[in-house]
Formats: structure tokens, C-alpha cells, sequence
């Protein structure tokens, strides 16, 4: 029988999946200037600038932060589904 997800694991990965992704997508944004996307992050990211070492600092760890709060969310309701799941009937 299965113990579920851990949370920690879960809240790394999720976490250092949207660090990279973030950093990812302000380098396709420095590389392809017609086709970005700053302003999509402007708007999801508090006080996050366009073309500033201390905001790109700032949005890479509110994409760490916002993976934390996903896996804080998630986790926990994927375990109580997954044992209801495991449940004898």
C-alpha cells in the first residue's frame, strides 16, 4: 500500500521546475524581443521590472515561492484521495 507523496520532495521539484522555467522564458525573452512575454510576467510576479538583476532575483524566487504554495495545496489532497482510493470497500 502506497504512503502517498512527499511534500518536500514534491514542493523542490514543483519549485525548481518554475525557477526554470522562468529563467527559461526571460531568455527567450532577451533573444526574441518581438515575441515576449515580460508583460505576462509583469502582471503575475509583484514588483517585478523588465531588465533588472534585482527584479529577475525577485521573480525567480516568487516562481520558487508560487512552487512551494502549489505543492503545499496539492499534495496533501492528492494523499487523502489517493488512501480513500486504497480504502477495502
Amino acid at each position: 500500500m502506497s504512503t502517498g507523496i512527499s511534500l518536500k520532495a514534491a514542493g523542490f521539484a514543483t519549485s525548481l521546475f518554475l525557477a526554470i522555467v522562468f529563467s527559461l522564458c526571460v531568455a527567450f525573452d532577451l533573444l526574441f524581443p518581438a515575441h515576449a512575454m515580460y508583460s505576462a510576467w509583469i502582471k503575475l510576479l509583484p514588483g517585478f521590472e523588465w531588465l533588472s538583476w534585482t527584479s529577475f532575483c525577485l521573480g525567480l524566487a516568487e516562481s520558487y515561492g508560487y512552487g512551494w504554495f502549489i505543492a503545499l495545496i496539492w499534495v496533501p489532497l492528492y494523499n487523502v484521495f489517493l488512501l480513500g482510493a486504497q480504502r477495502p470497500r
